[in-house]
């Protein structure tokens, strides 16, 4: 027969496994968003999180290229979202990495509408802005 103080170690750690896997931080909150936001086409919500020294990276596809500042990567996303419209967002294997000065995700992400767009990420926030921003195409999150 176990012990009273076996079965609390093992409801603590049952809690404590729970609790770490039940809650994002904060830069996967940010990316979460910002994914949220490229799906529903809200651009003036995506610009909002960039400055004139974000860089965005946006690897393969018709607007393959390396966009800096806010205004650039605005357009960039005013296109896009014209050309796309509304896009389900489906995002897996999302990770996030933080130290004090500041705090990168990735995740595979896939936007699905007129097209289907998988895509990998890789975001670098400092603060609450987006400092770096690589879309790559990857075919194979496609499959």
């Amino acid at each position: 027969m176990k012990s009273i103080s076996q079965f609390a170690t093992a409801a603590l750690v049952g809690t404590f496994c729970f609790a770490s896997s039940a809650f994002a931080g904060p830069g996967e909150d940010m990316a979460r968003a910002h994914f949220a936001s490229i799906g529903s086409g809200k651009v003036d919500a995506l610009n909002a999180a960039y400055t004139d020294t974000s860089v965005l990276e946006w690897v393969g596809g018709p607007l393959d290229g390396v966009y800096t500042g806010q205004a650039k990567i605005g357009e960039v996303w005013k296109k896009f979202t014209g050309a796309q419209g509304a896009l389900k967002v489906d995002v897996t294997n999302i990770q996030e990495n933080a130290n004090p000065a500041g705090v990168t995700v990735t995740a595979d992400v896939r936007f699905s509408g007129k097209n289907t767009i998988p895509v990998r990420y890789v975001l670098t926030y400092r603060g609450d802005k987006l400092s770096s921003e690589v879309w790559q195409i990857d075919p194979k999150l496609g499959k």
